[in-house]
């Protein structure tokens, strides 16, 4: 249970004064559901309202805040004309502009004859000095309504930028006296304030140095969130370790007849994995490790082999993808290599029903079927293993590690080994996979050919198609895929469905589209319409699934490039390049390229490794667009920026691991205040690892 401490901050954004139902919404599509959403929340800058000339010294473009008097209001005669209100100090004179207003509301707001404080833009015109809607007019008595500097928050259309001002105020009432977390030395040496003083500065800031992730209010709480972070991982890692485990060590006699069918011999890289892997799973503990490959390094091999050692002790294997496209494709590059070493393989996927699913989990449960590959299908209850010694999850970032764990419980201590064709930067590796042991494959099998990756100005599109068809004409098969226009699938799709027309125009009814609105079945048929060859030209939005492998495709065209992020170019492109034939990737861009656009592609032309690829993605974008983390189940940070903040991730896991390693239950005051700072930050199901007390 979260303590009843942290309640306050869990409270829905709509306890806040000012935020009814409708406001309500829009800050928790802005920010989130609860009032600690709303703190995390932080402003990214600041309006400094403390200069207060004479009106003749207010310089042009700046904001400023006069105390003057109200002469005389001057209503338009065409309403289409501004209201002007002209007022005086001894300095000089300043006109208050005003469109589309009621000039009696005015008049009662701001009366001829008074005093009054205003605040806004001051801008020169004809020699007069004018604001036009000021940002704030109150009385001289209330002139410390004004705030002195005033944050500037992330926004969104609709809502009142005063109103959420107000609310994050009012949810400093909310901020309770919590037990310090951090190490008090740690804290001296780096002059970190303490939390919740932290929380309220960072929303109070006083100029744009304040703002910098590198400050230390802001540095104070990313560093809270990445020791949460790190802290829940351990805690996982540990919770795992400490359930019985089994040794699982077969004789080779199946790997053998597997690797002796292979067309090519293991890499440097995957005999190494294999090493670690066989390593881990003959030991008496779990094995919990996490298979790095780029696109096309072999990890299914790996994952094969890894699963015949457990089927070489009379235990069962199982592989989990996370689309059927996927299950299904391994299920068919892997029978070949199981046929030669004997060993039968079944699949299982949502779309199996009756007599023919009954027969495959009948066969499971009896231990008749000792390989089985599929979807989510394999979490459902009435999937039983008579044995179940490994579970392999590929493309991991898919899954949560509720599923995981979901998996694991379907045998006893079973070994799991999770894989990602996405390489991710090493920081990200920590926060995402810290509960696991990683091993990379950084070398390409033989016979992977290099991807040719040429940039062409979208201007040029008509010479693209030309050539197009020219590969048609000599066999080829092209991947065409469409940009991400914005975060809607609709426009998408309209892209996607326009692009399909054009080419259709040209190539006839031998161009397919598949989108995300499509139906799974529909989708797969036009996948599999395109892999046997009855289509050329395959139009997609970026639906088109990691791990797709047709390898008569050897055109990649991704339209508007510079709107993808790097690893997720990488990963189209890998879709290329999988026969014998060479293959090319085709970045049409706009013109206007940004800077961060142009270092990105030109990247992508300069190498093809994924792992440098995915570092230079962290330094150009930071990790919250990193692999589209939203998408990715990476962890989103609120507080902490990974491209700035790697070195406090590195002390952060060092500090977990230290406490984790001295007090497993967090069980000392220190131990009992870190159990508060992970249901904080929502790791409570690292904190239900623990128990009671």
């Amino acid at each position: 249970m979260r303590p009843a401490i942290l309640f306050p901050l869990f409270k829905p954004v709509t306890a806040l004064p000012g935020l009814g139902p409708r406001l309500g919404k829009l800050v928790e599509k802005l920010a989130g559901a609860h009032v600690v959403d709303l703190l995390w929340h932080l402003p990214c800058g600041v309006i400094d309202r403390r200069f207060s000339p004479k009106i003749a010294q207010a310089p042009h473009g700046r904001i400023a805040t006069l105390t003057v008097r109200i002469d005389s209001h001057v209503a338009p005669v065409n309403p289409r004309h501004p209201y002007r209100i002209r007022c005086t100090d001894d300095t000089g004179v300043l006109e208050l502009i005003y469109f589309h207003v009621k000039g009696d509301w005015l008049a009662k707001q701001i009366p001829a004859g008074s005093t009054m404080v205003v605040s806004g833009k001051v801008e020169w015109f004809n020699d007069t000095p004018q604001i036009t809607h000021p940002d704030a007019v109150v009385s001289l008595d209330s002139k410390d309504d004004i705030e002195a500097v005033e944050p500037v928050y992330p926004m969104t259309a609709g809502l009142p930028a005063k109103t959420l001002r107000k609310a994050v105020r009012a949810a400093f009432n909310d901020i309770p006296d919590l037990a310090e977390w951090q190490d008090p030395a740690w804290l001296s040496r780096r002059q970190w304030p303490a939390w919740a003083d932290a929380l309220k500065r960072a929303h109070t800031p006083d100029d744009e140095a304040d703002l910098v992730p590198t400050s230390p209010v802001r540095s104070r709480l990313a560093y809270d969130e990445l020791l949460a972070n790190q802290l829940a991982l351990m805690l996982v890692r540990a919770s795992q370790r400490r359930l019985a485990g089994r040794a699982t060590e077969g004789d080779g006699r199946l790997r053998a007849a597997a690797l002796a069918a292979l067309p090519f011999a293991l890499t440097g890289s995957q005999s190494g994995s294999l090493a670690e892997i066989f390593t881990d799973m003959a030991a008496e503990r779990r094995m919990l490790r996490l298979l790095q490959g780029d696109v096309g390094s072999g990890k299914t091999v790996v994952a094969l082999m890894a699963m015949l050692n457990a089927v070489e002790t009379g235990a069962q294997a199982a592989l989990m993808a996370p689309t059927e496209i996927l299950a299904r494709q391994h299920a068919e590059s892997l029978a070949p290599l199981c046929r030669a070493a004997g060993v039968e393989i079944g699949l299982l996927t949502g779309r199996d029903k009756g007599k023919a699913r009954q027969a495959v989990l009948d066969r499971l449960a009896s231990g008749e079927l000792p390989l089985l590959v599929g979807t989510h299908a394999l979490f459902q209850e009435d999937v039983a293993f008579k044995d179940l010694a490994l579970a392999v999850i590929d493309e991991q970032h898919r899954f949560g590690v509720h599923q995981r764990l979901q998996l694991s419980a379907k045998g006893r201590a079973v070994d799991v080994l999770v894989m990602t064709a996405t390489p991710i930067p090493r920081t990200l590796t920590l926060t995402a996979y810290g509960d696991m042991d990683v091993s990379r494959l950084t070398e390409k099998p033989a016979g992977r050919k290099p991807v040719q990756t040429v940039t062409i100005a979208l201007e040029r599109l008509e010479e693209v198609v030309h050539g197009i068809h020219r590969k048609v004409a000599e066999g080829a098969r092209v991947y065409w895929v469409c940009p991400l226009v914005d975060e809607s699938e609709q426009s998408d799709l309209a892209a996607a469905t326009e692009r399909h027309a054009f080419l259709r125009a040209t190539f006839g009814d031998r161009v397919g589209l598949v989108h995300g609105k499509m139906r799974g079945p529909d989708k797969d048929a036009v996948m599999a319409a395109f892999a046997e060859g009855s289509l050329d030209v395959l139009v997609a939005t970026t639906v088109i699934e990691v791990g797709v492998n047709v390898p008569e495709a050897t055109v990649m065209v991704i339209e508007h490039a510079e709107r993808f992020g790097l690893a997720q170019l990488h990963q189209l492109r890998g879709r290329v390049g999988r026969g014998e034939k060479p293959s090319s990737c085709l970045l049409l861009f706009d013109g206007n390229l940004t800077e961060t656009a142009r270092a990105r592609l030109k990247t992508l032309r300069d190498t093809e490794d994924g792992f440098v690829i995915a570092e230079e993605d962290l330094r150009l974008r930071g990790a919250g667009e990193v692999l589209g983390t939203r998408q990715s189940g990476l962890p989103g940070f609120r507080l902490a920026d990974l491209a700035v903040h790697g070195e406090l991730l590195a002390v952060a896991r060092d500090d977990a691991r230290l406490v984790v390693d001295r007090d497993p239950e967090l069980a000392t005051p220190r131990g009992q205040a870190l159990r508060t700072l992970l249901y904080l930050f929502e790791r409570d199901a690292a904190a239900k690892t623990l128990r009671s007390g």
